[in-house]
């Protein structure tokens, strides 16, 4: 599908890339992973044909289509959502265009028996031909689901695009390249802006998708869920490893311990040239000799091995004083922005030691219940106490506007420490990759990533008993949030975080408060068994966001009201509902008869012989399937009886 011969690409004056080759094939679904800086954006943007100035080749088979998910947002104002999301359609909007245009000429022209009329009528077939082999007709049921799937609700469609924050216009532009289905699938960390419900949508969407992908995520369960094939940047290569996420870790180990004694061979092999050469360099008559073993030496390609173990930072946030059984006390509280709600009548209890995730769409109050915690909002409504001796350590979300511009890394960090900590600030920094120079770089120089492990280096530096994380992985890379993971997993005090990542969570929490239309639920257990009760639920409030559509879309001139209609009308509306959702338990009744049949089919193979764990897990799923469509056809069921 798309070759990549002998790559190379300078950048600050050192090769990012060097002599780089690899292929993806059809059905390929690739991660590509590196640590920072090491060019997974760049290699991106070099397939996408954003990037021109390389070495090397890149070879499309054919006509193959390649779409990239662009962080740059261009969208036109005014549009709503539905016609920006319509715009992923371009070949096909140009075609409708062209066939309005040829049906209004032979509407207003009169010359039947001319040639040119004759033309227009055949154009006007081989277009609807084009548009019915496309699917043209079809395209607002897809269109629909994935709107849906990513977390817009049936008002929104309506809406202008200009109403909604970054994070909801990417999801747009998501939703776009998405409905194109391209050959080659480009993917720039996805699921940055998405919700944990939406980011399990965009997983299953992406199995099942047919065409190729290259995808860059800090997210290893959203990598391992959807890649089959992994590519590593290191030492300007690809390593090419024919595996998911988790089975490309073990791979690697493997390959890991093979360079490290290669390395070992290598340095024993430079130090013996060394030692020649400095024992030579003296000799007049050895002195080429020396020379000709310098060349070489200078020659030698480094094995570099990079240290990826997370285990070894033994970092732990200092034990603040033991605070009260209560922590927090909420009652009736709420907040508004103008004239806009985001949550009411929420009430809740927090106990010292407690370990929460506020879960939920964006925008729902998770960040602003934060903020009033950590007494960064003052104006709301309701009460809500702090419990005796809490000292609250909060992690905002936006660190530019909690670091200062001008200070230095290292600055900022000893501004932070205690007399006690104070001779731990560098061992910290490096902990969380500030080597060498880097402590000396002003901190509004700093990418997101940075920022984001100097601020909770910052919070390893006092005493706290409570700890509010809002999204601390954010800009993380995977060996970073294994560090700060570990750290939160050690600490005794109370944890409330937020955080869409389900592997971050994992071990982390037992608790969850969901914030959902404007309240507060509180869950007791953990994000797997969360999880499994909210996808539970998905398929009912899906359905009825797809009824609400379809109610509203009947147009209100047509309709008449229920004492204007005659008896015979009223039975016809409803006779057509009724047959509408008949048509579809019936095809659900069929669903769950071959769902039925797998199974028999597993259980009666586990007689004869013990199942391996990809037959289990195949088998669990099916099961899983047959749960949700059991659902599904309950919910039908109650439609018609309403």
């Amino acid at each position: 599908m798309l070759s990549v011969q002998g790559l190379g690409l300078h950048h600050a004056g050192n090769y990012l890339f060097k002599d780089t080759n690899f292929t993806i094939k059809k059905g390929d679904k690739i991660g590509l992973v590196g640590k920072n800086g090491a060019g997974k954006s760049t290699l991106l943007k070099i397939l996408s044909g954003e990037i021109a100035f390389y070495e090397g080749n890149v070879i499309p088979e054919g006509n193959i289509t390649i779409g990239f998910l662009k962080q740059d947002l261009d969208f036109v104002k005014g549009r709503t959502v539905w016609d920006e999301t319509m715009q992923a359609f371009e070949k096909i909007n140009a075609l409708k265009n062209e066939l309005e245009d040829v049906n209004h000429q032979l509407a207003t022209r009169t010359d039947y028996e001319s040639d040119a009329y004759s033309d227009l009528i055949h154009k006007m077939t081989d277009l609807n031909d084009l548009l019915m082999n496309h699917d043209a007709y079809n395209l607002e049921g897809d269109v629909e689901k994935i709107l849906f799937g990513l977390g817009f609700k049936a008002d929104d469609f309506h809406k202008i695009t200009d109403e909604f924050s970054g994070g909801w216009r990417m999801r747009i532009e998501l939703a776009k390249l998405l409905l194109q289905q391209n050959d080659l699938m480009l993917l720039d960390e996805p699921t940055n802006h998405l919700d944990m419900e939406s980011i399990i949508w965009l997983e299953d969407f992406l199995k099942d998708y047919q065409g190729s992908m290259l995808l860059v995520s800090h997210d290893k369960q959203f990598m391992t869920s959807t890649c089959n094939r992994t590519f590593d940047i290191n030492n300007k290569k690809i390593d090419d490893y024919k595996a998911n996420y988790s089975k490309y870790l073990e791979l690697r180990k493997d390959r890991k311990e093979k360079l490290i004694q290669a390395k070992k061979n290598q340095d024993a092999e430079i130090k013996h040239t060394e030692e020649l050469i400095n024992k030579f360099r003296a000799s007049a008559s050895k002195a080429s000799f020396a020379q000709s073993l310098i060349k070489k030496l200078d020659k030698v390609e480094r094995i570099e091995v990079e240290n990826e173990d997370v285990s070894k930072f033994n970092i732990r946030f200092q034990p603040g004083i033991t605070p009260g059984k209560v922590i927090f006390e909420a009652q009736n509280l709420g907040k508004a922005y103008g004239n806009k709600q985001i949550f009411d009548h929420v009430d809740f209890f927090v106990e010292r030691g407690d370990r929460i995730a506020l879960l939920g769409q964006n925008g729902q109050g998770k960040t602003t219940l934060a903020k009033i915690l950590a007494g960064d909002i003052t104006d709301y409504s309701g009460t809500w106490n702090l419990g005796h001796n809490v000292n609250i350590g909060y992690f905002a979300q936006n660190q530019e506007e909690v670091l200062t511009p001008d200070k230095t890394v290292l600055q900022e960090a000893e501004d932070s420490a205690t007399e006690e900590t104070r001779p731990r600030v560098r061992d910290l920094l490096g902990s969380f990759l500030f080597t060498g120079d880097d402590v000396t770089k002003k901190t509004k120089v700093l990418s997101g990533g940075e920022r984001n492990r100097l601020a909770l280096c910052k919070l390893l530096l006092r005493p706290f008993n409570t700890l509010i994380m809002d999204e601390p992985t954010n800009h993380l890379d995977i060996q970073s949030k294994e560090i700060i993971k570990l750290a939160l997993q050690k600490f005794e005090g109370t944890l409330i975080v937020i955080s869409h990542d389900r592997e971050f969570l994992q071990g982390l929490t037992d608790k969850i408060f969901e914030f959902r239309d404007g309240k507060m639920k509180e869950f007791l257990g953990t994000i797997d068994e969360y999880l499994e009760y909210r996808q539970k639920e998905s398929i009912r409030e899906i359905s009825a966001e797809k009824a609400k559509l379809h109610q509203e879309e009947v147009p209100e001139a047509k309709v008449k009201a229920p004492e204007q209609m005659k008896p015979q009308e009223s039975n016809i509306i409803v006779s057509k509902e009724q047959k509408s959702i008949q048509n579809k338990i019936k095809k659900v009744e069929e669903k769950i008869s071959e769902l039925e049949l797998k199974i028999e089919a597993f259980e009666s193979s586990f007689t004869k012989e013990n199942p391996s764990e990809q037959v289990l897990e195949s088998y669990n799923k099916t099961k899983e399937e047959l749960d949700l469509t059991l659902q599904e056809w309950e919910f039908l069921g109650t439609q018609l009886e309403i």
